[in-house]
């Protein structure tokens, strides 16, 4: 055991006597192991001036966003912008099970149609290049929502963006063709039809029921070429985007050099984009702060690194952008392994991860504060956030060693044991992620004293998710989930049951019947406040069935030059990506 863990563990004991081991003849329970990964939110555009001090609001609190906000005429015309990657994708269809990442949105957010796009207060607007308006109504008990394209609007191959383009989308997003790989199904399943109206941009999308978050769909929208054909869908963007609508186009992807090039888009028929253009490189985490420094990259997403933070802020003509990140770190507990498939031993071992020791290892030497997360669906700058963590979100070992006992794992020696198996679980982490790694030697710790052996398992970063999550390879895993500003639908596919033999999110491989009646009752609430509350009713029944432990909000702290306009640390702000660039002078 390292000293850093070491003297965290000593500060449980110091701080409360309540939670020190009960010292006991029984041997500590072997908890499974816990896997870790970070997933880098994209460095997105915030509104709120900077001082480039470590700023936060008159409450302590960071602010919602955070860049330097330019007006276009002070925007230099020009320039490249290099922008690094976590990884390098090789699925770039954001709707197909391997593809929905923050690394694959980040990039085809300046390339793809985005129909709705939030503001710092995670409210959606239309984004009139794409979209001039979007009404709901009610035809007897189903809604429909009236799209009107705009007509400028054309894909790459010359194509205008319309009816085809939507009712391709919702057809093979729906879930009823199994053939295609798809993430979710979330809001596209609920559409009964897609309709062409006065003419192909006048679209009528007519919903089963009611859906409130009706907003979120379409954003991405991918051409009718990649969605009217399974195989299109499912191999169609591997290593390459054959069509594209947006400010930028792709000029090369270099699968070898792991970079994207994106340039100006001549035929874009909005404002110009102040860029000539983007390179996106995929960089180890480790390498970033260095490439940084040396002026080989404009901005970082320095993550909850102190190490990167200082040496971000020492180098020259550097600010760094602060704010509440929409994004929250948890741990996957898989439940479709021999072990955790009992909910006693998840709920053990639950409760045997102090969660904020976590908290306070992974965000020390920042200048930041944060509580422990009780919420899987709002963060707790978020309105309609509440602790519904209850008596599952503290750190209780001895009561975890009971429920072991009770699930038969009685101690054997340093770990339990049943039927001559050791209670052993697999902790899988990127390789090179030293935040990972430290959380999997505190939980190995943590889960000792009550008789669970962890077994951290580094793994390659890119084969983290199409490897090892995707097919249940782990027992415990560590990542981020991308916040947004619909919380329930984008996550009804993370916590809804598996059916038909897809798991879509939900790596946990778990969920009741209960749960997907309380998020689907709350999606079809077009009430916010009545929506809230049920959201948070569904979120109780999420943390007693304990297959997701959230850890803590993610603040975001990027680092960009000093010059670089309208882009940092942004919230559930998206930007425009023509607006990116440096400022004059």
């Amino acid at each position: 055991m390292n000293v850093r863990v070491r003297e965290l563990l000593k500060g449980i004991d110091e701080m409360d006597p309540c939670v020190r081991p009960v010292r006991t003849r029984r041997r500590p329970l072997v908890v499974a192991a816990v896997l870790c990964a970070v997933a880098a939110a994209g460095g997105g555009c915030s509104g709120a001036a900077s001082t480039g001090e470590a700023g936060t609001g008159p409450s302590g609190r960071l602010p919602a966003y955070d860049v330097n906000p330019t007006p276009r005429e002070r925007v230099r015309s020009g320039g490249t912008l290099r922008w690094p990657l976590p990884e390098f994708p090789t699925q770039w269809n954001f709707f197909h099970v391997n593809g929905g990442t923050g690394v694959v949105d980040r990039v085809v957010q300046g390339l793809l149609p985005y129909l709705m796009r939030a503001d710092e207060k995670a409210v959606p607007h239309p984004v009139p290049d794409y979209l001039l308006s979007a009404r709901a109504t009610r035809t007897g008990a189903n809604q429909v929502v009236t799209y009107r394209m705009n007509p400028r609007a054309r894909w790459s191959d010359g194509r205008p963006i319309g009816y085809r383009d939507l009712a391709a989308q919702a057809h093979a997003l729906s879930g009823r063709d199994p053939r295609y790989q798809v993430s979710t199904d979330v809001g596209y399943r609920q559409i009964r039809r897609v309709e062409r109206g006065a003419d192909d941009q006048e679209v009528r999308v007519t919903f089963a029921g009611t859906y409130a978050d009706w907003r979120s769909l379409f954003s991405p929208l991918y051409p009718a070429a990649a969605t009217s054909d399974p195989a299109a869908f499912n191999t169609g963007w591997l290593d390459r985007m054959p069509v594209t609508a947006g400010p930028f186009k792709v000029r090369r992807i270099d699968r070898t050099a792991e970079t994207v090039t994106a340039v100006r888009n001549p035929a874009w028929w909005g404002r110009a984009a102040k860029l000539d253009r983007i390179v996106y490189r995929a960089l180890d985490s480790g390498a970033v702060p260095g490439a940084f420094a040396n002026g080989e990259i404009d901005l970082m997403d320095v993550g909850v690194d102190a190490g990167a933070l200082r040496r971000a802020e020492r180098a020259p003509g550097t600010v760094v952008r602060r704010a509440g990140g929409p994004d929250w770190r948890h741990f996957t507990l898989n439940a479709a392994g021999p072990v955790l498939s009992d909910v006693r031993v998840r709920r053990a071992v639950m409760l045997g991860i102090d969660r904020r020791t976590l908290v306070r290892s992974d965000l020390t030497g920042l200048g930041l504060t944060a509580e422990p997360l009780g919420n899987h669906f709002y963060v707790n700058t978020q309105e309609g956030y509440r602790d519904n963590s209850g008596e599952y979100g503290g750190y209780d070992p001895a009561r975890a060693r009971r429920m072991l006992d009770e699930a038969g794992w009685p101690p054997h020696g340093r770990y339990r044991e049943k039927g001559g198996r050791t209670l052993a679980l697999r902790f899988v982490v990127p390789a090179g992620v030293p935040g990972g790694k430290r959380e999997g030697e505190l939980s190995r710790a943590l889960l000792e004293r009550i008789g669970v052996r962890l077994d951290i398992r580094p793994v390659p970063g890119d084969d983290l998710l199409a490897r090892y999550v995707t097919p249940g390879d782990f027992d415990i895993v560590p990542f981020s989930w991308l916040g947004t500003s619909f919380p329930v639908s984008p996550l009804r596919s993370v916590f809804a049951r598996p059916s038909g033999g897809r798991i879509r999110q939900n790596y946990s491989r778990s969920g009741t019947a209960a749960i997907d009646a309380a998020l689907d009752r709350a999606i079809a609430e077009p009430d916010p406040v009545r929506a809230r509350r049920l959201v948070n009713a569904a979120d109780g029944l999420i943390w007693r069935h304990a297959t997701v432990l959230p850890l803590y909000q993610r603040p975001q702290l990027v680092a960009t030059r000093r010059g670089l306009a309208n882009l940092g640390a942004c919230g559930f702000y998206q930007p425009g990506y023509e607006n990116i660039g440096f400022t004059r002078g």
